[in-house]
């Protein structure tokens, strides 16, 4: 039975945590070969479920301590039709996948959670193509039916939630909310943006959301930034303007470089901590509504811990 996806704790002004980097911290930091990215494919043994509990719970730990609740983020980026079968499995595995996940963090959130402490849950779901540049590109009406696959396997797991993040163009962003007011489920768009401020298809962030959701009648529950750092949109953003109200999550990079540039780095670059936590406090003041901190590539449970402590200091 599903617990909040009639009414999502985060949507109150209460700050919430999610996680980091979760892909680059197994990779660089843990030297965990993921296949083509995808963290899921932990999930098929003891041990990468104990790898990805143990992720989780340095995240958790620190949460509970400083925030009011906790968004637990399924490894399911890859877990797409696309994906799943370039890995070696088959579209029939997508409903255990998500069975098997979602159980790992209902797990979790049963550990953690308290009358003060809510742990909505929701499951991530990536681009159909490369998370930099958009490709395999779809009208909205494909995207629907391409998404449909992974978001009707979630409307029947115990997820809150679904949370599309690296989105790069916006008619698959259209597509995956029709599909997820199609299942009866909310949905969260996160878009990734270049170092002007826009998304890679040149498209503006205000134009994007304002009209994803005239197209859709709002039905996003919110929006999200990820895989972009603070130095590289601050400037778009202006308090007085509605559409910036409707943005309630950050996952910045720990990283100022451009997408072109991670792409070609061997190394992770982990940022300097205390400029990003600072970043993350100053821009409450051009994101009015922005209560879920988390971090994307580079960044890692102490980036966030950095984050929450001046984030509560500042504020």
């Amino acid at each position: 039975m599903t617990k909040y996806r009639n009414q999502l704790p985060q949507l109150s002004l209460s700050t919430f945590m999610t996680d980091g980097g979760l892909e680059t911290d197994l990779i660089f930091n843990k030297g965990i070969d993921l296949p083509e990215f995808a963290a899921f494919d932990l999930l098929k043994s003891i041990d990468g479920r104990q790898t990805l509990k143990n992720y989780y719970l340095d995240y958790l730990v620190i949460a509970k301590k400083k925030c009011n609740g906790f968004v637990l983020e399924a490894p399911t980026y890859r877990a797409n039709p696309d994906w799943v079968v370039k890995i070696g499995y088959k579209l029939d595995d997508l409903q255990v996948i998500h069975n098997t996940a979602i159980d790992e963090l209902e797990d979790l959130r049963n550990e953690f959670e308290d009358d003060n402490f809510k742990v909505p849950i929701s499951v991530c779901i990536g681009p159909r193509g490369d998370g930099y540049v958009p490709s395999n590109i779809m009208t909205s009406v494909e995207a629907e039916e391409y998404h449909s696959s992974q978001i009707k396997v979630v409307s029947n797991t115990n997820a809150d939630l679904v949370s599309a993040l690296t989105i790069n163009y916006n008619d698959e962003a259209i597509g995956i909310v029709n599909s997820a007011k199609k299942h009866n489920i909310p949905v969260v768009i996160s878009y990734t943006l270049e170092t002007d401020g826009n998304l890679p298809s040149g498209q503006s962030l205000k134009d994007a959301i304002s009209s994803l959701d005239k197209v859709t009648n709002n039905y996003a529950s919110y929006f999200m930034i990820n895989c972009a750092h603070p130095e590289h949109f601050k400037d778009i953003l202006n308090p007085n303007d509605s559409w910036t109200k409707r943005i309630k999550g950050l996952r910045a990079n720990a990283s100022k470089k451009s997408h072109s540039e991670l792409d070609e780095s061997e190394t992770l670059d982990i940022g300097n901590k205390k400029e990003l936590a600072n970043d993350y406090s100053k821009l409450r003041n051009h994101l009015p509504n922005l209560n879920i901190i988390g971090g994307c590539c580079g960044t890692d449970s102490t980036h966030l811990e950095s984050i929450c402590e001046t984030w509560f200091k500042n504020n």
